[in-house]
């Protein structure tokens, strides 16, 4: 290194000195020398200052460089792909026992020796069953066959205004509108998975098949739940050809009774469908009264919702449940922001409400079941409805007087259930002698022109209709029970009321042997109809528990006076104590997230238990409650490993009490004692 610096300094700054690629030379001074020098000079200086800006550019901190959004992208895919090695690389270094996969209670149970031996059918409910289109508007060009409920749901955002229009059924008909045709999607695929990841049948599907099930004694009833059940009929055939392919299965398979499998609305779907294959033509099947009990071994409900849901009132009533409610509390104006002019729940009512099968989903049993203003049978219920029980074992034995029932139950700041709409707070939890009483002037629409906004042209629900005079009429520190529920309905949506109640009724019978129970009407309605002549039939009650389910709600007046808008919404400001079921608006009762317990379970629990005026040949009826840690929600219950274990067993040909009866773990044998209903 210094012999390196004295040759730099001998070129450059000896002025006698030349550098050569000989030698090093000395010259005498001459006028070449000056020039020669001056020429050296001006190249040390600005070598110098070069070595001086490359030192200060050492010394200044390097500036960061600007962050993209490409940037951001290529890390994230960085990192999701160092992930993806990373739980590969463990998945095939560590032992195969670690991460092994739960045996199938269908495999565990062919193991032990089952195999199939009834036919099943399975009858999917409302929202799981997939729709396809057969004829449209020119909007929906090349989706011929194509799903539009179900699946990938990937056209409501190519064209939602077209797939909502696809959707809806006439709103005076409850049919097809003219040039469009939907219908169910056929066979097992029909309610298999109802969107990508998301479950319906096709675990129980799976776990039948491995016990031997197939094509030839395995049969999904699907139809289009949007219809009113006898318009099924009506349109598609759809209950023929239940009752042809129950038929047909029954003599395939060695004569062996059929067991059917109906989930959620399916339940009533089939409740209606027992009294229409008995019912002599044109208006039922004609199958006889010993149809039944030659070709069905057992119905095994899962999440049925005999009694109706409270959350089928919420949904005609303004759109909304409490997921929506809670959403529009995190993001105010985002469902129906006049900014945005979405107007996502204003549309999605238009659609629901031509559905007739929301109706038959409304509470049945009026106040009797539901209860009044001061009264409900889950009057007093703690809300902490995961609290760990024992199973009561049998109905049967039950003392309502005994402590494990008595445990889920206080007498403190009891909700007022059977309120299931009450507007304001105040409303919900006052007597019933501190407030307005219903009057059925209330309900009388005032259309004067002057009460209306003209300017709003044309009406997009029933609430355009109205005057905002009557609107707030019917709100003023109101509540509705179950009855005065009906007469507010026909209030706000006249034209889907008036059409579904010539399909449903909600009421209870007083005479089953009046001629006008024969009517299609009453056959959905477990308490204005008779189960069939069929002693050994067996009817089971599967659901979920320990899930809070929307039960009643507070609701105001809307904010929004503006055009085609809905003036009621569910109040999620509303809240009670911190052990109050009164969370965000809505009451909460115990359930499996979707039916309140008192819906699916009271029918076999005290409705048809032992012979009764609705079960008068005495049909065997069985509860199995599942839990929520066992996973028990209304869709995911069928994934659950006790109710696939349950069913299987069945088909395989045991009986209830073989699979080890009643099992229960909610207050639905109180609740039943409560409720004062003439059997």
């Amino acid at each position: 290194m210094a012999s390196i610096l004295r040759f730099r300094k001998v070129c450059y700054v000896e002025p006698a000195v030349k550098c050569s690629s000989v030698g090093f030379e000395s010259f005498d001074q001459s006028p070449k020398i000056d020039q020669k020098l001056n020429k050296k000079e001006e190249e040390v200086i600005s070598a110098n200052n070069f070595a001086f800006e490359i030192n200060k550019k050492r010394k200044q901190p390097r500036r960061q460089p600007k962050w993209k959004c490409l940037d951001s992208c290529f890390w994230i895919i960085g990192y999701l792909c160092t992930t993806w090695w990373l739980l590969l690389f463990l998945y095939r270094c560590l032992p195969v026992t670690l991460l092994q996969v739960p045996e199938l209670p269908g495999a565990k149970l062919k193991s032990e020796g089952l195999t199939a031996l009834h036919p099943v059918v399975l009858v999917p409910g409302i929202v799981t069953g997939g729709l396809e289109l057969w004829e449209g508007k020119p909007c929906a060009d090349g989706l011929f066959r194509k799903r539009l409920w179900g699946g990938s749901f990937t056209e409501i955002f190519k064209r939602p205004l077209c797939w909502l229009e696809h959707l809806s059924l006439h709103n005076e008909t409850g049919l097809d509108p003219q040039g469009i045709r939907v219908r169910a999607v056929p066979g097992l695929l029909a309610a298999d998975n109802f969107a990508p990841g998301y479950f319906v049948l096709s675990v129980l599907i799976k776990n039948l098949a491995k016990i031997g099930y197939e094509g030839k004694n395995l049969h999904m009833a699907a139809y289009d739940w949007r219809l009113s059940f006898q318009n099924t009929e009506v349109r598609d055939h759809a209950l023929s050809r239940l009752k042809r392919e129950i038929e047909l299965m029954y003599v395939t398979n060695g004569y062996k009774k059929v067991v059917v499998v109906p989930h959620s609305t399916g339940v009533t779907y089939f409740l209606h469908f027992l009294k229409w294959v008995e019912t002599p033509p044109p208006m039922g099947g004609g199958g006889g009264p010993g149809w039944c009990a030659k070709h069905i071994k057992a119905v095994m409900n899962i999440s049925p919702a005999f009694l109706g849901v409270p959350k089928a009132v919420s949904n005609i009533f303004s759109a909304e449940g409490n997921d929506v409610a809670y959403i529009r509390a995190m993001a105010p104006g985002v469902l129906d922001s006049d900014i945005l002019g979405l107007q996502t729940l204003e549309h999605l009512m238009r659609m629901s409400r031509t559905w007739d099968s929301i109706v038959s989903l409304l509470p049945k049993g009026g106040e009797t079941i539901w209860g009044n203003m001061d009264w409900s049978p889950e009057e007093g219920q703690v809300c902490d409805f995961s609290k760990k029980r024992h199973p009561q074992l049998s109905l049967d034995n039950i003392n309502v007087n005994n402590s494990d029932v008595k445990r889920g139950f206080r007498v403190k700041d009891p909700a007022k259930y059977g309120r299931i709409i009450s507007f304001g707070k105040a409303a919900s939890v006052l007597h019933s002698s501190q407030l307005p009483t219903v009057d059925s002037k209330d309900f009388l629409h005032t259309t004067a022109p002057e009460t209306i906004n003209f300017s709003c042209g044309e009406a997009w629900t029933e609430y355009d209709e109205m005057s905002r005079e009557s609107i707030r009429k019917v709100a003023a520190d109101k509540a509705y029970t179950a009855i005065t529920l009906f007469d507010l309905l026909r209030f706000v949506a006249p034209k889907m009321i008036q059409r579904a109640e010539a399909h449903f009724s909600h009421g209870i019978a007083d005479d089953l042997d009046d001629p006008k129970y024969s009517h299609y009407k009453y056959w959905s309605n477990p308490l204005e109809m008779k189960l069939p002549d069929a002693p050994d039939m067996e009817m089971y009650c599967l659901y979920g528990v320990g899930i809070p389910t929307e039960r009643s709600y507070v609701y105001k007046l809307s904010p929004s006076n503006r055009c085609k808008s809905i003036p009621y919404q569910i109040d999620s400001s509303v809240h009670g104590e911190d052990d109050s079921c009164l969370k965000g608006g809505v009451y909460f009762a115990d359930g499996d997230e979707s039916v309140p317990v008192l819906s699916a379970g009271f029918m076999c629990a005290k409705g048809w238990r032992g012979r009764t005026r609705f079960n008068p040949h005495g049909i065997a009826t069985y509860i199995r409650e599942y839990r929520h840690i066992e996973s028990g929600p209304h869709v995911d219950i069928m994934g659950n490993v006790a109710l696939i274990e349950d069913i299987l067993r069945v088909a395989a040909g045991a009986s209830g009490k073989e699979i080890g009866g009643d099992k229960i773990y909610s207050d639905i044998s109180r609740m039943s004692e409560r409720i004062k209903l003439r059997l």
